[in-house]
């Protein structure tokens, strides 16, 4: 069955209260453009609902992809609909529903009705009893099972009269732009794009940066990045990417510090760098993809000394799943396969082969007191030349 139209349930923005119109306007935001590359759709918001219509043919499967993108949608049900509210109409464009939508006419049912228009004169219950008879004249192979049906046909009665009984789940969560925004530490591994897809599930605008060191990186790493950041905008929206040049910085550790230290210490100059970015953009907090003990830069005593970098908070989504668990999300939202491409990002360059595990926080200021001469200028360096990519999924 063709549809020309779309009802939007939501389900957190139902409790924001006297604010709910502000989440609603972020929804329908996201929504637009979650449908820019498919068409030209008219969004409308009706007494706690948000309709989608085209008078546009159009892939029906390609609307409901898109919108399955979009944070804040708790349900996407495709709808039939009329301008008539008389039981008779009604049946008729039920019936006609059943007819298009289930070729095999041998099921249990049931009819909800929901009466959004109090002046309607029949209850709910009236009109749902009367509706099932009609259901029942048309396809007497049909049969009516009110607690367990296989199918749920469902009439509400609005400004209009909508019909739909297929409900096909949406991704939850909130409209994005609706909780500030932060900026997300974005490598070419499996962790971080997961990362930053559940903080913008929350509602967070992501910016993010990214930490390359060419020679020993290449331009199908950074590439890769780029193809991450593409994938989490199509559910976040756009991505404001920073690449950084970070081989000098690293060379410089590599150099001067104790070599079991390596990655500790440059980790703190990336929250370092990474935070003076998301200043810039007026970002909140940063986001790292780290899960407790999954490497050694990441045991308890390790993150203690990673924060210690940065003044703003650090949000870590991930931090109490384990990799299949980030396996299992990164399939779900089509990062996994550009995640295991083999193009090595700078941090595996130059993994120590025995790094410590219970890093002191004195004794590494004491390790990077050892930088004084040159950090601060090898630092300045790699913001001021740091590459700026807008990143939109549909481009």
């Amino acid at each position: 069955m063709e549809y020309k139209s779309f009802l939007i349930k939501y389900a957190e923005i139902g409790l924001k209260g006297k604010n709910r119109f502000r989440f609603e306007d972020a929804l329908v935001t996201q929504m637009k453009y979650a449908l820019e590359p498919i068409g030209e759709f008219e969004i409308r918001k009706e007494s706690g609902r948000i309709f989608v219509e085209t008078e546009q043919s159009y892939d029906c499967e390609e609307v409901v992809e898109g919108l399955s993108h979009v944070f804040g949608i708790s349900g996407i049900c495709p709808i039939a609909q009329d301008t008539v509210k008389e039981i008779e109409s009604m049946g008729k464009l039920l019936g006609d529903h059943v007819e298009e939508e289930y070729p095999e006419k041998n099921f249990s049912f049931k009819v909800f009705v929901r009466r959004g228009d109090k002046r309607f004169p029949m209850t709910s219950m009236e009109a749902a009893a009367a509706l099932g008879e009609i259901i029942l004249e048309r396809f007497p192979t049909l049969r009516v099972d009110v607690h367990e049906p296989e199918v749920a046909l469902t009439v509400e009665i609005r400004e209009r009269v909508y019909v739909y009984s297929r409900e096909i789940p949406g991704p939850g969560g909130m409209p994005v732009g609706t909780n500030g925004s932060a900026m997300l530490l974005l490598s070419g591994g499996i962790d971080s794009p997961v990362a930053g897809y559940m903080i913008a599930k929350r509602g967070v605008r992501l910016h993010a940066v990214y930490f390359h060191a060419p020679p020993y990186t290449s331009e199908r790493a950074k590439q890769k990045v780029v193809d991450l950041a593409k994938i989490v905008a199509s559910y976040a929206g756009p991505i404001t990417l920073h690449v950084v040049n970070f081989t000098d910085i690293q060379l410089e550790i590599y150099e001067k510090c104790p070599h079991d230290e390596l990655t500790i210490i440059m980790r703190r100059y990336m929250m370092k760098i990474a935070e003076h970015f998301a200043r810039e953009d007026g970002c909140m907090a940063l986001i790292t993809g780290e899960s407790i003990g999954q490497v050694a830069s990441q045991t308890i005593q390790s993150l203690l000394v990673t924060d210690n970098a940065a003044k703003m908070p650090v949000f870590r989504p991930c931090i109490g799943l384990d990799k299949n668990e980030i396996i299992a999300i990164s399939e779900k939202i089509g990062t996994f396969e550009t995640s295991i491409l083999p193009y090595e990002d700078c941090c595996t360059i130059f993994v120590a082969k025995h790094p410590v595990t219970k890093p002191r926080l004195d004794v590494i200021r004491r390790s990077e007191s050892k930088l004084k001469d040159t950090i601060k200028t090898l630092v300045d360096q790699a913001v001021e030349t740091a590459e700026i990519i807008k990143i939109r999924a549909h481009e």
